[in-house]
């Protein structure tokens, strides 16, 4: 099995890499996020290998948490290679830590191949596994929001086009610095600054 490549890129396309090991190409399969970070000249990818009857499949990751997720993420039936991929590139691990947290099946069905029923599959499969995963480094998931004036500025934000999980954490700042009575203007108004930043 082959765990780690190293080597210089010879070629990108969509959702793939040609990667020159001392004259030997491999074909890697990656999400658009590990593709999109790829340095120019020498590059060292994780590996994950699957053997089928009719192919040898290569799947790459620049960061071992995302190897991780991939490999969480295909034990869930009717996520394969291909969707775990597609949800690779639509969130990051930190990100599907916050959505499978916080139940955001909005989030999940971003992702190529993702309808409704699969991501209720996904967050009732993961969401006892996800806590324990890595998300990267520096990281903490937002503390779950009260009730109320709280929970309707999420709702706004989220409709005005933010993530949900970069939402949640600006709401949960300001109703820290502001306290639970604050009124729906005021947290809505310094939820705008601090995504803003």
């Amino acid at each position: 099995m082959i765990g780690k490549l190293t080597g210089k890129i010879d070629n990108i396309s969509d959702g793939s890499c040609l990667i020159d090991v001392g004259g030997v190409g491999y074909l890697v399969q990656a999400s658009s996020r590990t593709l999109g970070n790829l340095p120019a000249g020498t590059v060292a990818l994780l590996i994950e290998t699957h053997v089928r009857e009719d192919a040898i499949l290569l799947y790459g990751f620049s960061d071992p948490a995302e190897r991780d997720w991939f490999r969480l993420l295909t034990t869930v039936q009717g996520v394969g290679a291909r969707v775990a991929l597609g949800l690779l590139s639509a969130l990051s691990p930190r990100d599907l830590v916050s959505a499978i947290a916080n139940s955001d099946r909005a989030s999940l069905t971003r992702a190529p191949g993702v309808g409704a029923k699969l991501a209720i599959r996904i967050l009732s499969e993961l969401r006892d596994k996800a806590g324990a995963m890595p998300v990267g480094i520096g990281f903490s998931l937002p503390p779950p929001l009260p009730a109320g004036v709280a929970e309707d500025v999420l709702s706004a934000l989220v409709n005005l086009g933010y993530r949900r999980p970069e939402a949640q954490a600006a709401v949960a700042r300001v109703i820290e610095r502001l306290g639970v009575d604050a009124g729906l203007d005021v947290v809505v108004r310094d939820a705008l600054k601090e995504l803003g930043r």
